[in-house]
């Protein structure tokens, strides 16, 4: 790469000899056909037309960016859309919000209950039910007796206010005896603790009237029947969700 001394120096050799080839025109001599006139001005184009093919220097330092423009004016709002094609109707969706379930249950109990009917209701015990979509389970918990001379059944159901369960089936428990001891003259007299367990729906909500029975079974006479005898019993109530 040529240094900037020697570029120079190359620069001044081509302003300078050219000046030696043009001969200076005073007085008289400015009408002789070698004679070149130059004023100040015309000296440098006549420099420039002649020698513009000299070596060039060297590029100087790039000047830094300008400051940004102001913005322009702003543009003429543009032609409004036209409305879209009509959608599809949508679907109806309604949203049910139910409250958490709760526990709700409830216990009944007696000591030595020793009911000893045959036909009709031997406890109750009132439960709050507080859906109407929902399922009691119930359960009754004691001794259990049927004695007899000759074949015998009773029946221990539950009913709710008044009415067995209809859905899906009656909830119910039976004791079916064939025989007694005829060489003793007396009948087999066993107590023993059983369970009567079931579900219901379509119980309404509100206060219901569960309660157990005592009754015949069909086509079979009935008994002696005893419930609860010295032991404790029990009806539990539950309220189940759906």
């Amino acid at each position: 790469m040529m240094s900037p001394l020697v570029a120079r120096l190359l620069l001044l050799v081509c302003l300078v000899l050219p000046l030696y080839g043009v001969e200076k025109c005073t007085g008289n001599d400015a009408e002789k056909p070698n004679c070149t006139r130059h004023s100040e001005g015309g000296r440098s184009a006549y420099l420039n037309n002649m020698y513009g093919s000299c070596i060039q220097g060297p590029a100087g330092t790039p000047g830094r960016d300008g400051n940004p423009g102001a913005n322009g004016i702003p543009g003429t709002p543009g032609i409004p859309g036209r409305d879209g094609l009509k959608g599809e109707k949508g679907e109806c969706i309604s949203e049910i919000f139910e409250e958490p379930w709760r526990p709700n249950y409830k216990q009944c109990a007696w000591n030595s209950l020793n009911y000893g009917i045959d036909l009709g209701k031997v406890a109750d015990c009132t439960f709050t039910k507080m859906r109407t979509d929902s399922t009691l389970r119930v359960l009754f918990s004691g001794s259990l007796r049927l004695k007899c001379k000759s074949a015998c059944c009773q029946r221990w159901y539950f009913t709710f206010n008044g009415a067995e369960c209809a859905a899906p089936l009656p909830i119910e428990s039976i004791i079916y005896l064939d025989q007694g001891s005829p060489e003793l003259n007396s009948t087999i007299n066993i107590h023993r603790t059983s369970s009567v367990e079931g579900m219901c729906e379509g119980v309404k909500a509100g206060l219901v009237d569960v309660a157990v029975w005592v009754g015949t079974c069909a086509d079979y006479p009935r008994g002696d029947a005893s419930t609860g005898w010295n032991s404790v019993s029990r009806i539990i109530i539950e309220e189940l969700p759906k």
